[in-house]
């Protein structure tokens, strides 16, 4: 097992899905997953300071562990299966509950605890950046992150009746 640290969420150009881009911390593989909307934004949310005005799902799953007087530990990132990744959330017992990585991942920014992964995902799953596609993702991603501002914009404006024939 690996630890890894998460990067950020992105959104891959032109299908503009989202992934959550992770970065091993002894070394130099990146490990993109591919994840849905709401995970993204609760991971975004916890890495930008933002707290919703009620609690979202994940801030809700770690109240309710705290309040059974119980702690997450640390997440581990165990499998990889045709691109569905598997995650485990470890609790100060031992005890392992299966997770989707996203929602591991989501919880662990907000407990805080460290996140592993497994070497074989890492193996099968993990890219090597070098600084000049570092430099290029960057570049993509401010422009992602300003098209989703734009986006959220417009969805703040739009009423149901602007999509009438």
């Amino acid at each position: 097992m690996q630890e890894v640290e998460v990067v950020g969420v992105r959104i891959e150009l032109p299908s503009n899905q989202p992934l959550v881009l992770l970065k091993e911390l002894e070394g130099d593989r990146h490990l993109p997953i591919w994840i849905g909307a709401p995970e993204a934004s609760a991971i975004a949310f916890v890495q930008q300071g933002i707290v919703p005005p009620r609690p979202m799902t994940h801030d809700l799953m770690v109240s309710v562990i705290k309040a059974l007087n119980h702690r997450v530990t640390e997440v581990r990132l165990v499998t990889v299966e045709d691109t569905v990744f598997h995650a485990e959330l470890v609790f100060e017992d031992g005890t392992r509950v299966s997770s989707r990585a996203s929602d591991a991942i989501a919880v662990a920014l907000r407990v805080p605890c460290p996140i592993f992964c497994a070497d074989t995902v890492l193996d099968e799953a993990g890219v090597r950046i070098t600084e000049s596609d570092a430099d290029a993702d960057e570049e993509d991603q401010e422009t992602a992150e300003q098209e989703l501002r734009q986006f959220r914009e417009f969805l703040a404006d739009v009423e149901p009746e602007d999509f009438e024939r």
